[in-house]
């Protein structure tokens, strides 16, 4: 009997330790700076939106042009404001030193996405099937990349 308490206790043990440690890594997964936690946070719910699109632009039959006008209304909506958590050079996250260093280029990404996202906004007002979408489409999807490219470090 003891021997049964005792392996149950040492189990319980083990379940403590083992979910401070996951906790414990939680925490430090997540970013200290509350600029780089905003930014990542607006640019993951930019991700998810251009996920939903660009899953209607892979299988155009699932094309719904309510959802694709929400989605592109939002990041329309949402396009200018990710930058002003750049501001403090000490809030590094996953940006690379040339977002200060070549502060000109990357504000004119930032503008270039508040630009491409607007006309993807229009385009998707009227829209009637993918097609009607996709000029005004890979604009975004480019200057993701090309921001990503030059200013974002690189994710293993």
């Amino acid at each position: 009997m003891a021997q049964v308490q005792m392996s149950k206790s040492l189990k319980s043990i083990f379940g403590i330790t083992l979910m401070a440690a996951a906790l414990g890594l939680t925490a430090c997964s997540s970013p200290a700076n509350p600029d780089v936690k905003a930014r990542q946070d607006i640019m993951k719910n930019f991700g998810d939106s251009m996920k939903v699109m660009g899953g209607m632009a892979k299988a155009p039959d699932t094309f719904d042009a309510e959802v694709f006008k929400e989605q592109a209304a939002f990041l329309a909506k949402e396009a200018a404001n990710p930058w002003s958590h750049f501001e403090d050079a000490e809030a590094v996250g996953n940006a690379k030193e040339a977002v200060w260093s070549n502060a000109d280029g990357f504000r004119a990404e930032a503008e270039n996405f508040q630009k491409v996202t607007a006309e993807l906004d229009a385009a998707a007002q009227t829209a009637t099937s993918i097609d009607d979408v996709m000029p005004a489409f890979k604009p975004v999807g480019d200057s993701c990349k090309s921001c990503h490219t030059d200013f974002q470090v690189e994710k293993d």
